[in-house]
């Protein structure tokens, strides 16, 4: 990957970035680990909040850029199943601040035609939240031509062992026999059926693993690592990774046009 631009893609402009892009090249699902608040405040003498709460403006123009772009597929690491052990005071911050998000969002969700679609295990959260969530969920679940998908008190290889439970009562049912079990049969038992696996994942802060954030879905997805901490993360770096993104060949384990095969096989 190329994240050693000598040039920042601050300095460079916006129109410019955006006349490099080629919309036959563009991912059609972009997942984002937003991680970096916390440092962003630190290094400001701010608390932890106020990145929390700039971090939500570089949502709103990530997401923004996506759907000026075409791209029709976002999905992001909201709030991970591992996160309830932080300080109850911070989970309890976050809370706030998704019910004062959803609240401020909805009505652009609706005349903007975007699906908010929630996963992870939902019933974790408070009661007040969850309801909030499942309402903009039920109000918006028609909309197909753009889906935001939130994960929420969500873990990777928790949603898989939750599908495989489901899996498994199927089969004592007598639904699913063994010899139809295959990966898209038990695709069928993720929460993220139905969408398309990510052909772009994006991660802030300079950390360079995935954190549980969807290990079955992104098997063959491109990775694009940045030191840039998420609430600077806005419009330009966004069109700076999809030009990162464009620029790769995906092979999907198959042999190159140049013959040379992946994984060294």
């Amino acid at each position: 990957m190329s994240n050693s631009q000598v040039v920042s893609p601050v300095q460079i402009a916006e129109a410019d970035l955006l006349a490099q892009l080629d919309a036959d090249l563009l991912p059609r699902h972009v997942a984002i680990i937003m991680d970096g608040n916390g440092r962003w405040a630190a290094l400001r003498g701010l608390p932890r909040i106020e990145g929390h709460r700039q971090g939500l403006t570089a949502l709103r123009d990530v997401l923004d850029i996506c759907h000026e772009v075409g791209i029709p597929h976002v999905t992001i690491y909201a709030f991970s199943h591992e996160n309830w052990n932080r300080p109850a005071a911070e989970v309890s911050m976050l809370m706030r601040l998704l019910d004062e998000y959803l609240k401020h969002e909805r009505q652009s969700f609706m005349e903007r035609g975007i699906r908010f679609f929630p996963i992870g295990r939902l019933e974790k959260l408070p009661h007040a939240v969850r309801t909030l969530v499942q309402e903009v969920a039920e109000e918006t679940q028609h909309f197909t031509e753009h889906v935001l998908t939130v994960a929420l008190s969500y873990g990777g290889r928790a949603e898989i062992i939750d599908a495989v439970k489901g899996l498994v009562k199927d089969i004592q049912l007598g639904i699913v026999g063994e010899g139809q079990i295959n990966e898209d049969l038990f695709e069928g038992y993720l929460t993220t059926h139905g969408l398309p696996d990510p052909d772009l994942l994006i991660r802030t802060s300079g950390e360079t693993r995935i954190s549980n954030f969807l290990p079955w879905q992104i098997a063959y997805t491109e990775l694009y690592f940045t030191k840039t901490l998420w609430p600077d993360f806005r419009r330009q770096e966004t069109l700076a990774a999809l030009l990162d993104y464009q620029s790769r060949e995906r092979r999907f384990g198959r042999v190159s046009h140049t013959g040379s095969p992946q994984n060294g096989l």
